[in-house]
């Protein structure tokens, strides 16, 4: 399928603006140059498309392509010991401060070769594709030093080479720090130089940090949102996951693109992310493995107007998970999230969460990247658990 052509008989859920709750039964999908030329009621489609090749789909529901806006897919590695730990009670602090967690998925990517990290994450991302992904963000943070950060980011650039999808690029150097150095002096001699250095290279789209107490302090974090402030990238940060660090507000400040995780979110981290547009990137698959009982504020979040994302945190350790519409039913049964809130979530707020205005939803000018699910109920894109029902996955305007 290719060119430009029709779908027609299609149940679309356009997450758009106006969208609130209804979907169009019996709409069609206008596709050419790889983009969306008209999306809605088949009655109200424009008579200039009515010419085109036509497609049917039987009622099928059409989403946009889902968006995964936080994984950490490049690594080498297994973490499944520390699986074991947590099982026989150990916590998430203790396994770092025994030098697991982050420090083993260190060790083990740095002595990986680029081959390796390639077609670890190309494995990873291929399951993505296989449930109707067409966009995923990609971290680093798992070097630590200059040439695996670089890396890092260069495997995850070279993915929509070898895959149809799309690749946005997080530097994640203050992901942690070597046991041999302080954090201050691991920002100033290795992270912020290593950031300056990928950059230059083109390879960053946006820069985070892991703001807690196992991690970075808001003082700390404040300088590579400062370093990335003049290198005009966007921030994001993960955040209150483990305790308040007043993470939140400082990335709010600076504008950030959004905060993740936010289990122990204050009142003032809410008020903060609504005043500036930042959205809430929500990681069941964390809350899950780590058995947390700390839920996410996600009703004071809703009452603020706060946009909410759901993301599959794919990493080795946290969210050992591929699969964006698990997250979802996560989202659902964990978090109390709405399908249509879930569905937003994957869609429009995880695009949103990128930066990106041009996927997402259903509408004119956007990419032609959609997902065409053997479904007729979109509440069963959350309803059903480790059951992925795509019919058919188009990129660009190209089935594949």
């Amino acid at each position: 399928m290719a060119g430009a052509y029709l779908l027609t008989e299609a149940m679309l859920a356009p997450m758009t603006e106006s969208f609130a709750s209804g979907y169009a039964e019996k709409g069609v999908i206008a596709v050419e140059n790889g983009a969306i030329a008209f999306a809605g009621a088949a009655e109200k489609m424009p008579d200039q498309f009515s010419s085109l090749p036509r497609k049917s789909l039987d009622g099928r529901l059409v989403t946009p392509g889902l968006i995964d806006c936080h994984t950490h897919l490049v690594y080498a590695g297994s973490r499944a010991k520390e699986f074991e730990m947590r099982l026989n009670g150990a916590s998430y602090e203790e396994i770092m401060r025994a030098g697991g967690g982050i420090f083993s998925t260190v060790e083990a990517t740095r002595a990986a070769s680029d081959e390796q990290l390639l077609s670890g994450a190309l494995a990873r991302i291929d399951r993505m594709i296989a449930e109707g992904v067409t966009t995923v963000e990609i971290k680093s943070g798992y070097g630590l030093d200059r040439d695996t950060e670089l890396r890092m980011l260069r495997t995850a650039r070279a993915l929509e080479q070898h895959r149809p999808v799309r690749v946005r690029t997080t530097f994640l150097g203050a992901h942690a720090f070597p046991k041999d150095m302080t954090a201050d002096d691991y920002l100033t001699d290795i992270c912020l130089p290593t950031l300056e250095e990928a950059a230059s290279e083109g390879l960053v789209d946006a820069v985070d940090g892991f703001c807690e107490t196992v991690g970075f302090s808001a003082a700390q974090m404040e300088r590579v949102f400062e370093a990335a402030q003049r290198l005009d990238l966007p921030v994001k940060i993960h955040a209150e996951q483990l305790s308040d660090s007043g993470g939140t507000q400082l990335a709010a400040k600076y504008g950030a693109l959004s905060a993740d995780h936010l289990e122990y979110l204050s009142d003032d981290g809410v008020t903060a992310m609504a005043k500036a547009d930042t959205v809430a990137v929500l990681l069941p698959g964390a809350f899950y493995a780590l058995k947390e009982t700390q839920l996410p504020p996600i009703g004071k979040l809703r009452e603020a107007g706060v946009p909410m994302a759901v993301a599959t945190d794919s990493n080795p350790g946290s969210a050992p998970m591929t699969s964006l519409l698990l997250a979802m039913n996560m989202g659902a049964n964990l978090f109390g999230l709405t399908p249509l809130e879930c569905l937003t979530g994957v869609t429009a707020n995880a695009a949103k969460a990128l930066g990106l205005n041009d996927c997402g939803k259903l509408k004119a000018r956007m990419r032609a990247d959609l997902a065409i699910w053997d479904v007729t109920d979109p509440a069963e894109l959350s309803y059903r658990m480790g059951d992925a029902p795509l019919h058919k996955r188009i990129f660009g305007g190209a089935e594949c």
